[in-house]
């Protein structure tokens, strides 16, 4: 069985073919031909033709509804208006943008942007190290000595496991690496966050989910078994506009984003997961693991929303 990894990268060349081969139907379209589409292309000739079925299938029926609520995708204004299917790089989402699939209108100065999803919900798989400053990289703003001061003597312990046998298992480390080690981590994380919020509640909340869903106007698409979730990120309001008279034919409203974190606090009986609230409905976890059965010098995060604004846009459509 494919990994997450090959499912992900397929569905975006899933998409991205997909949405061509429809919309060559009705418009000039083409697809930028670089080593990203070459990359993505080769994860999904991987899987089986059954495999591949389902994700187009997912693709085109998420592509007839999103052309409802986006016209300009598949209309043109002359004859140059060439519309250009492209592949995004990993280097954007470290900027900031988490798209996936780019469609671009250079000739009316428009484009939109997708973030292809299979059978997750995660936001971000940020790290944490002994020289990895958080706030520095989420908000601009660096951490204090006290955050520093809380998780070094752990991530150096890790750094002299490491060095020593490098295929040490935790379980060979730590009798209990979610205390030991998680949790402690965690604390400091925890604290470093409420003492940034106490400093600029506004902007630090604001700027906090920023980072994690990015700056750019996109729609999320996520494939389940059974379903399609089409989530509609209008940060900067540039989702959902007419062209001429031809109007959408639905609203996708703004987002609101919060100006407040109302807490952030361990999730009952987990020591590696935090639970952050702010207020305009956000809610977000983050869980805290090793990427291996080895002992690593740094920890990942797997960062979800589980709980969205009432001003963000969704739909299902089912499979």
């Amino acid at each position: 069985m494919a990994s997450q990894t090959t499912y992900g990268k397929a569905f975006e060349y899933s998409l991205a073919f997909q949405y061509f081969t429809y919309l060559s139907k009705f418009t000039k379209v083409e697809i930028i031909e670089n080593q990203l589409l070459t990359k993505v292309k080769s994860k999904y000739d991987s899987l089986s033709l059954n495999e591949q079925f389902e994700l187009n299938s997912a693709a085109l029926k998420s592509l007839t509804f999103i052309v409802n609520i986006e016209p300009r995708i598949n209309n043109a204004i002359d004859d140059k208006d060439i519309l250009q299917i492209e592949i995004a790089g990993d280097r954007r989402g470290q900027k900031g943008d988490v798209r996936d699939v780019i469609f671009i209108r250079s000739q009316q100065k428009w484009e939109i942007g997708f973030s292809a999803k299979h059978n997750h919900r995660a936001l971000k798989h940020s790290r944490l190290s002994h020289q990895l400053d958080f706030g520095l990289k989420w908000i601009g703003k660096s951490c204090s000595q006290t955050y520093w001061d809380g998780i070094l003597p752990i991530f150096n312990r890790l750094q002299l496991i490491r060095k020593t046998n490098n295929m040490t298992l935790w379980s060979e480390a730590f009798d209990d690496k979610y205390a030991e080690v998680y949790k402690p981590i965690l604390e400091s994380f925890k604290g470093e966050v409420v003492r940034m919020s106490k400093k600029d509640p506004r902007n630090f909340a604001k700027d906090f989910v920023h980072y994690l869903i990015g700056y750019n106007d996109f729609y999320k698409i996520i494939k389940g078994k059974k379903k399609i979730e089409i989530h509609g990120y209008n940060i900067n309001g540039s989702l959902n506009k007419g062209l001429g008279k031809i109007k959408t034919k639905d609203k996708v409203d703004l987002i609101k984003l919060p100006n407040r974190l109302i807490e952030i606090d361990f999730k009952e009986n987990h020591d590696n997961t935090l639970i952050a609230t702010f207020n305009e409905g956000w809610q977000i976890s983050f869980r805290i693991h090793s990427a291996s059965s080895r002992v690593e010098s740094s920890l990942k995060f797997d960062i979800k929303l589980i709980s969205t604004p009432d001003s963000l846009y969704k739909t299902d459509i089912f499979l």
